[in-house]
């Protein structure tokens, strides 16, 4: 029968054979194995200005730190109370500019936590199922397109033209700001294109009263 103290009782010496090389190697080598995997499915889907490959490199040790951690917390009673408290005081202050970074990083965590866990299958299987569902929802495109007309024309009959104009052209135009000053309107429209051809934007530019027509890709995160 198992006593209290039997629970407790640790030495560095007997920890060395908690878990087998076998077990280590095989964990680690799944956890690279579908590090990679998630390291692939963040470099497709990736949708942001500015790629970081040290990101992706992230996603792949994080799984594996996580396996590590984790095969080390189940084969210990003290060490799992002392990694509870160890990493309460960890703090992270790198800001997360895409939203969808969190579930890559929080998908890394749960693979290695699940598979130093030994729940091999719902690892590989898991992974392989959210990782399909990424790739077919995040580079499924939408049909309208949406973009960001900047426009400087030089009074409201211009302004009133150009207006009648995106109408017939587009699918959908909204105005986003308006700056006026003497003999000057600068306008941001938010529109929707009938189809991917861009050739309207030349038209606009020779309005007249137009004085310069600037087409800009628009995501969604609007600055007014």
């Amino acid at each position: 029968m198992i006593t209290f103290n039997d629970i407790f009782k640790s030495s560095f010496l007997e920890n060395i054979s908690s878990v087998s090389i076998l077990d280590m190697l095989l964990a680690l080598i799944l956890a690279f194995g579908l590090g990679l995997f998630i390291f692939f499915v963040y470099k497709k889907t990736y949708q942001g200005v500015m790629y970081s490959s040290s990101f992706g490199v992230t996603l792949i040790a994080l799984t594996m730190i996580t396996t590590v951690v984790i095969l080390a917390v189940t084969s210990n009673v003290v060490l799992s109370l002392g990694m509870v408290g160890a990493l309460s005081i960890v703090r992270f202050r790198t800001a997360i500019k895409e939203p969808l970074d969190i579930a890559f990083l929080f998908w890394s965590l749960a693979t290695g936590i699940v598979l130093a866990a030994g729940m091999i299958p719902l690892a590989v299987i898991g992974s392989v199922i959210i990782g399909v569902i990424l790739l077919v929802f995040v580079n499924k495109k939408s049909s309208y397109n949406p973009y960001i007309i900047v426009l400087r024309c030089d009074g409201r009959e211009a302004e009133q033209r150009t207006k009648e104009y995106l109408a017939a052209q587009t699918q959908r135009c909204v105005v986003k700001s308006k700056s006026a000053q003497k003999g000057s309107i600068e306008l941001n429209w938010e529109i929707r294109l009938k189809d991917d051809n861009t050739d309207f934007i030349n038209t606009l530019s020779e309005i007249e009263g137009v004085q310069s027509a600037v087409l800009v890709s628009y995501n969604g995160d609007y600055m007014g």
